[in-house]
């Protein structure tokens, strides 16, 4: 269990602790480890956490003491982003509700936040940005890394099984099958296939005409991402079943992997490094105002 670290006599609280272990474990994550790796390595992903959660302090502190100013047109910005990734202000404060939170308080912890980015940004204003002979090198010793896989263009349609009876399910296979028919007895099979998905199909692609848009292995439920694989352009599949449901499937296209030149890859690197870049600025940033500061662990 990790000690209480106390930073100029204010304690970190377990919860901004908790805050930065999440964020790490969320990370690590998405980068594929596994969850039993994140398991064992709870105990040092905690320190790390911890350790965030001081330099999350000193930054805050900090901009305190530079008076640091939040507009209320900025704050509003930033609310009006966080009412959007929920989904509308009717979830927002929901969630607000759900965090025993008022709005006023929320607008006032996120200003904190707010004053901490135009501290960092502030830290980093001298980075340079890296420069094309960097963003090269970068390419040539890291040439191997930029593959792309192959991906696929399809359309679906789809008939919902989800909570049906083996009557209703042998009814929505039918009815699946029908539609497959007259798509493939069509004298222009992409168009009566757009046609039937936006009349038959389940899925919220309907709208789209069954578009799925490009997608690569493994992004799809198995049996989907087999069969889209597995088929040539311009077919359409045997009915298909998932956890969701019967589908058909229309391959309109597809691209292999090979090799990313530097052209695709350049604005990725140059973000990259750049953020890179900035890390080590705000590293060397947090290392001074620890040095400044008395930090206690009981």
């Amino acid at each position: 269990m990790l000690k209480q670290a106390i930073v100029n006599g204010q304690p970190i609280s377990r919860e901004a602790v908790q805050f930065e272990l999440d964020r790490l474990l969320k990370f690590y994550a998405s980068h594929g480890m596994s969850k039993e790796d994140l398991t064992k390595n709870l105990p040092k992903l905690a320190e790390r956490a911890q350790e965030q959660a001081i330099g999350a302090k000193l930054l805050l502190d900090r901009a305190t003491q530079l008076d640091i100013k939040v507009t209320d047109e900025e704050l509003d910005e930033q609310v009006e982003k966080v009412v959007e990734q929920v989904g509308g202000r009717d979830n927002f404060i929901k969630a607000l509700a759900a965090q025993k939170i008022s709005e006023d308080d929320f607008r006032k912890e996120l200003a904190k936040g707010c004053r901490v980015d135009a501290l960092v940004r502030k830290a980093c204003s001298e980075v340079p940005e890296p420069c094309d002979h960097e963003v090269a090198d970068y390419y040539e010793k890291h040439r191997a890394e930029y593959v792309a896989a192959p991906e696929v263009f399809c359309r679906h349609i789809l008939v919902k099984t989800e909570g049906l009876d083996s009557g209703d399910k042998a009814q929505a296979l039918e009815k699946i099958k029908s539609i497959r028919a007259d798509v493939v007895g069509a004298d222009n099979v992409r168009d009566a296939f757009i046609a039937a998905a936006k009349e038959h199909s389940d899925c919220p692609s309907s709208a789209e005409g069954g578009s799925l848009g490009w997608f690569g292995r493994g992004m799809m439920v198995p049996e989907f991402d087999a069969a889209s694989f597995s088929m040539k352009k311009n077919e359409v599949s045997d009915v298909i079943e998932t956890q969701f449901g019967y589908h058909i499937i229309l391959k309109e296209d597809e691209r292999g992997g090979g090799m990313l030149n530097l052209v695709d890859v350049h604005d990725q690197i140059r973000d990259l490094l750049r953020h890179e870049a900035r890390g080590r600025a705000m590293d060397a940033y947090v290392a001074e105002l620890r040095e400044k500061a008395k930090i206690e662990y009981k």
